[in-house]
């Protein structure tokens, strides 16, 4: 089964979720290995291993955010020429994509060596910790080769309208790191080295196991080394779409960073605190994330076929399925929150520091969902500068301000700087969801007018 779909026929509905779910599948798979690791820290490892962790992955989150933004970038432009009918073009845009990946992930490599030290400090990363932290985030920086080898092959399946086969492959990574975690934390007693290794050693076989899988099974792409060519034209056009979305993503992930460094500095269980709690941001954002990434696909390709008014009635299908979801996570952490960090985390100061955080930070489980699914539909329309302005100047005009303020004024106080999320999100949303709605209205007076 291949998993593909023309995504611009059939049931709006119909079509959005049976694109969206193993979308939905393959993210939720993701999240739960990438909560493995903290996991199983948390229960066989000290504060110490719990900081180094979060602090870890925030970093290795950084490579994550740059990499989103050139992946969409291959998926909407495929998306757009498959939609078009333009075979041809699509295996040109997968080489130069693939390409362009193998020597993202070789600079990203070499930057995180050479200055993970620096940026750590930078971090004001806990005392405690911060060995552990250098071991952990120097590990998998060996792997972001397989991270971006990965994330690659996926951008282009789903931009091909097929988002099963991704599901598949991150489906073997997430059973094989769970595995790793319990055997190198658990059982082998290798601490934060072990769940890094888990976690690169995982992605490494997914990656081989896809190319193996798409060669033998007689994908439109032929993984020869001839194949791989950097095209200039396409690597342009990839650039004009991508790097606004990476820059946003980046732009975002220093904001987040920022509030790391003023909960670091609170004290070692606040540092822990913000490490479970983007775990949960991950789960409870998860519909938003999926459906917001299928929408830029689904968007893309109908854009491509000329209907645009298919594109315009998936995103209100996409934001209320989305909205549902976060509802009960919200509503967890309303009601108990200590059971939620329970789950990840034994000790009780990062426990006690952690209740009020996530009952306030929890709005934003609904406001960012919104942002992320319009963004996902103007992504898919090329709107990307927009939403790199949007995310930006979100970023750096009100979440870095509001975090130094809250910080200075509420350091001790982790339900207040709980609600710095929710309320930059709540006003990205409402901005966002003005200009798609005078962009619709000016769409249709263009139309009535020719």
């Amino acid at each position: 089964m291949s998993g593909s779909y023309d995504l611009t026929k059939g049931g709006v509905l119909k079509t959005l979720m049976g694109f969206a779910l193993p979308f939905l599948a393959a993210n939720l798979l993701q999240s739960l290995y990438g909560a493995a690791d903290l996991f199983v820290i948390g229960k066989w490892g000290a504060a110490e291993s719990v900081a180094a962790v979060s602090t870890g992955t925030q970093v290795t989150q950084i490579v994550t955010s740059l990499m989103t933004g050139l992946t969409l970038g291959s998926t909407i432009l495929i998306g757009r020429s498959t939609g078009e009918g333009n075979m041809r073009k699509v295996r040109e845009v997968i080489g130069t994509s693939l390409t362009l990946f193998g020597a993202f992930a070789l600079l990203i490599t070499a930057l995180m060596l050479g200055f993970e030290r620096p940026l750590l400090k930078v971090l004001s990363t806990p005392e405690e910790s911060f060995g552990k932290t250098m071991e952990y985030v120097a590990i998998c920086a060996a792997g972001n080769i397989f991270v971006c080898g990965y994330n690659a092959i996926s951008a282009v399946l789903r931009g091909c309208g097929d988002s099963l086969r991704p599901m598949y492959f991150v489906g073997v990574s997430c059973v094989l790191n769970v595995a790793l975690d319990f055997l190198f934390v658990a059982a082998l007693g290798l601490d934060v080295a072990g769940a890094a290794l888990a976690t690169i050693i995982s992605q490494g076989v997914s990656m081989v196991l896809a190319v193996i899988y798409l060669r033998k099974s007689g994908f439109l792409f032929d993984f020869r080394l001839s194949s791989f060519r950097l095209r200039p034209r396409l690597a342009a056009e990839l650039a004009r779409i991508g790097v606004p979305i990476s820059l946003q993503e980046l732009m975002v992930r220093i904001s987040f960073l920022y509030l790391m460094v003023v909960m670091n500095r609170c004290s070692l269980y606040a540092a822990g605190v913000i490490g479970v709690s983007s775990k949960y941001d991950v789960f409870a954002m998860l519909t938003g994330t999926s459906m917001a990434s299928a929408l830029s696909a689904l968007t893309a390709q109908n854009i491509g076929a000329g209907k645009p008014e298919r594109a315009r009635r998936s995103l209100w299908y996409a934001l209320g399925l989305a909205m549902g979801v976060s509802a009960l996570f919200w509503l967890w952490a309303q009601i108990s929150p200590q059971s939620m960090i329970r789950l990840f985390v034994k000790d009780p100061g990062i426990i006690a520091a952690g209740a009020p955080f996530f009952r306030s930070n929890s709005y934003d489980y609904f406001l960012v969902s919104i942002v992320f699914i319009l963004n996902g539909y103007l992504n898919g329309r090329e709107k990307t500068l927009f939403t790199m302005v949007s995310c930006s100047g979100g970023a750096l005009l009100l979440r870095i301000p509001m975090v130094w303020y809250f910080g200075r004024h509420f350091a001790e106080d982790t339900g207040k700087l709980g609600m710095i999320a929710p309320i930059v999100s709540g006003i990205m949303a409402v901005y966002t969801l003005l200009y798609v709605l005078s962009e619709g209205r000016g769409r249709k007076k263009r139309t009535n007018q020719a």
